[in-house]
């Protein structure tokens, strides 16, 4: 998700508010924040400019942009919001917009669903006569909102609505849950007033049942305090005409369907959304297209390999390499694919200094390679300096033509070269950090580039430092938030410094090759700037740097790197030792995990109040809702008590066990086990074992291979490359003519301005991949018919009547 700007925001309360209004964004999923903006002081149409990638780990209905008046004094201020549907998510995906923004109404925020059951039943009334009775049912309710950070404490109110009556019933409250399990029943009399010819046979008011229908609101019952909305849902009885029982769920909606209030003055906010969701089948369906996909670094030539012609056809879509890389780099396929790629990639390049330049299939999947491997070695290696560089934030523009009024270019200059410096000896001496299987790559592609171009003793650094210093350390330099090595895009100020630094750091990786000279330097400033540096001591530097990364020499630390903060942030955590209810159970504390140590304080910036050597963790896994009455839960297995923590949303949760589990998954006292639930009045809560020490009752999280940490889909990525495959199903079809048509005729090749854009060596071999490539897609969108046959639906009588399928598994972008 992008939030790009707004414009002509509207006045929110307060004396003088339009003039001063400093306004920040929030994404949150139905009611729950997951990012926010900076704030951007004083204008009524600021650029935000921010972007946001996570992975959505639960269910939702609507993803929602708030647009916030910070306030100094009191609770910021809501100038409106902009909500879209899950279902309409696909609309906007991929292109701009602009959204009118709406009032944020407190009954309009609701989320969650209601399970419901009807029937009409027949009764004998007290004077004889036929008549009926509404039986109403509310079985469970899932999906409820937290309430300041918290499960509510929800109860349903049951009403029949007509034009002459209103009867309400409620039900108990359930305490701390956002999944309520009420199953209580109620009943209604009500008649038809075709059952009697004379009114007054009967004591029930006469009435029209098609008129009457089912209001159940759901609250959060605050004591003291007036209960909170939750949302509500209507169902018509006349639903019961056809049917004796009437069974569905139903999502909750605004009270009154929303607010009915203009918009046209609260201003417009423009998006970028790009949303995947994938609808992932049994593991079983995707062995065939999998293994096909896995044989592809033995099929000779490499072009004739299913993974090959993926990239081929989908040249245009970046993304769609990513989900192979993903799958190779799981099942240890990567580095043989993509050295036969580069191989290939190498034969049709004629000159040594353009070297992978170019944005061809082996860069594209090296470049996601170094993304996905790589994450913890840009943060040890460069999160440190990046973190100074923005906090102090010194003047550093040296182009004449950009300077403020008493910039001293001389001292912007010394400035800098001491950045400079910092970036480029972290780098350098950042070997022994570098991932094993980043080094078999560059390995690999100094060994081609060798071979390919003999006579030239410099290719050897050039075809590795073209990816390890352009395209890895330069890219994170020049934008370290989509990096996550920042939690927001630089001020413009920062943001031109560390563009200076990422031209400086290209050009030194790119002395490793002595291809580059000063005079290649358009900016007469750059020129000038560079002969502060000495030449010959940052090439010995840089190529004992691509030496050590490239070659068969072990590395071995040192152990002396500093430690590196990977994550930190504001949580709740449990007190340990506690009972399991209490008023101080849980405090906010500031937790921080780094390469050696996790630790949490009191405040930010404060002494640690326990530190657990990263060595000592055991395991880090989910707990379950169940054990605190609280969501977005995980608990650090260690030598000592097991540390209960709540993080602040759903994705920061995924985010918090993302970076423990991949500084933590090579430990050798890992548990094979863990308890989901937590030890209390003697027992585990999730398995009754009385034994505090007893054994886990569930597998704790496979661990992946050392070089790689990192968890991967395997089916979901199958599934993709399924949806990439069949969305270019005309492109097979060409190549597959391609193929026939260069099979059939052997003389010289006219071919087809479509047929050009295809490698194809073996047009035999190519074309039999492409026939079993078929084969298999039909028979996974045989697969995917049958299921979405049998989909159910909503019983909402409204556009949101669809529902994801039991495996939908989803991602913005």
């Amino acid at each position: 998700a992008r939030a790009c700007e707004a414009k002509n925001l509207g006045p929110v309360s307060g004396p003088n508010r339009q003039r001063d209004l400093c306004t920040f964004c929030t994404i949150s999923l139905d009611q729950e924040e997951v990012f926010r903006t900076k704030v951007f002081d004083k204008s009524v149409s600021p650029f935000y400019g921010e972007d946001f990638y996570f992975e959505i780990p639960r269910p939702f209905q609507c993803l929602s942009f708030y647009v916030y008046a910070k306030s100094v004094f009191q609770r910021d201020l809501p100038v409106g919001k902009v909500s879209i549907r899950k279902d309409d998510l696909c609309k906007y995906s991929g292109k701009e917009h602009w959204f009118s923004l709406h009032p944020v109404d407190p009954n309009s925020e609701v989320q969650g669903k209601v399970h419901l059951e009807m029937r009409l039943n027949e009764v004998i009334t007290e004077n004889g006569s036929l008549g009926q009775h509404l039986v109403v049912r509310i079985i469970e309710c899932k999906e409820l909102p937290l309430i300041s950070g918290q499960n509510c404490d929800p109860y349903a109110t049951v009403s029949l609505v007509g034009p002459a009556r209103s009867d309400q019933k409620k039900t108990k409250v359930k305490k701390k849950t956002s999944n309520p399990q009420f199953e209580e029943t109620f009943f209604f009399e009500v008649t038809r007033s075709s059952s009697y010819s004379k009114k007054s046979h009967f004591q029930v008011e006469e009435e029209d049942i098609e008129k009457l229908e089912i209001k159940v609101d759901l609250w959060n019952n605050e004591n003291l305090a007036q209960d909170v909305f939750l949302g509500e849902t209507r169902v018509p009885v006349k639903i019961l005409r056809n049917d004796h029982i009437h069974k569905a769920w139903y999502l909750l909606q605004p009270k009154g369907n929303g607010s009915k209030s203009k918009s046209d003055d609260l201003g417009s906010l423009r998006l970028k959304l790009t949303y995947i969701e994938d609808t992932v089948l049994p593991s079983a369906c995707y062995t065939p297209l999998c293994n096909l996909l896995l044989k592809s670094p033995d099929v000779k030539p490499i072009s004739a390999s299913a993974a090959h012609i993926l990239g081929d056809i989908c040249r245009e879509r970046y993304e769609a390499v990513l989900p192979m890389v993903r799958l190779l780099l799981h099942h240890n396929r990567f580095v043989p694919f993509v050295s036969a790629v580069a191989a290939l990639e190498l034969d049709n390049t004629q000159e040594a200094n353009t070297i992978f330049r170019g944005n061809s299939l082996a860069t594209r999947c090296i470049d996601d390679m170094m993304k996905i491997v790589g994450k913890n070695y840009l943060a040890v290696t460069l999160k440190p300096v990046i973190d100074e560089i923005c906090d102090s934030n010194k003047a550093c523009e040296i182009d004449p033509n950009k300077l403020k009024e008493g910039d001293n270019v001389e001292v912007n200059k010394e400035n800098l070269q001491v950045y400079v410096q910092k970036v480029f000896s972290s780098i350098t001496q950042s070997s022994s950090s570098c991932p094993p299987l980043m080094c078999d790559v560059f390995r690999s592609l100094r060994h081609l580039a060798c071979k390919r171009f003999p006579g030239d003793p410099h290719v050897q650094y050039s075809a590795v430092s073209s990816f390890v210093f352009l395209r890895f350390f330069a890219v994170a330099v020049l934008s370290p938030h989509s990096f996550q090595l920042r939690s927001h895009h630089p001020d413009p100020e920062i943001s031109r410094t560390l563009t200076l630094i990422s031209k400086t750091i290209q050009t030194l990786g790119s002395w490793g090759s002595l291809s580059k000279k000063l005079s290649s330097f358009k900016e007469t400033y750059m020129y000038d700037f560079f002969k502060s540096f000495q030449e010959d001591k940052c090439i010995e530097k840089v190529k004992k740097f691509l030496d050590e990364i490239s070659s068969n020499v072990s590395k071995e630390s040192s152990g002396l790197e500093d430690a590196v903060v990977l994550k930190e942030g504001e949580v709740q955590k449990r007190a340990q030792g506690r009972k399991r209810l209490g008023k101080r159970n849980f405090k906010k504390r500031w937790l921080r995990v780094t390469n050696r140590e996790l630790s949490y304080h009191k405040h930010k910036g404060k002494e640690a109040l326990c530190t657990i050597s990263v060595k000592n963790i055991q395991a880090v896994e989910k707990l379950d809702e169940s054990a605190f009455n609280r969501k977005n839960m995980f608990q650090v297995v260690h030598s000592e008590k097991p540390l209960y923590v709540q993080a602040g949303n759903c994705v920061e949760a995924s985010e918090w066990l993302e970076v423990l589990g991949q500084v933590t998954r090579c430990n050798e006292g890992r548990l094979a086990t863990f308890h989901p639930s937590n030890y209390t009045s003697g027992s585990w809560q999730c398995c009754k074992s009385q034994s505090n020490s007893a054994p886990g009752c569930k597998p704790c999280t496979t661990t992946m291979l050392a070089n790689l940490q990192l968890d991967i889909d395997c089916d979901r990525e199958t599934e993709r490359i399924f949806s990439f495959l069949s969305s270019n199903d005309t492109k097979l079809q060409n190549m597959e003519d391609a193929c026939a048509s260069m099979a059939v005729y052997q003389g010289p090749q006219r071919e087809q301005e479509e047929y050009s854009k295809f490698t194809i060596q073996e047009p035999k071999e190519t074309f039999q991949t492409l026939k079993q490539l078929r084969n298999i897609m039909e028979e996974l969108q045989r697969q995917h018919n049958i299921r979405n046959d049998t989909a159910a639906q909503y019983g909402i009588l409204k556009k949101q009547n669809s529902i994801q399928c039991s495996d939908a598994r989803s991602g913005v972008i």
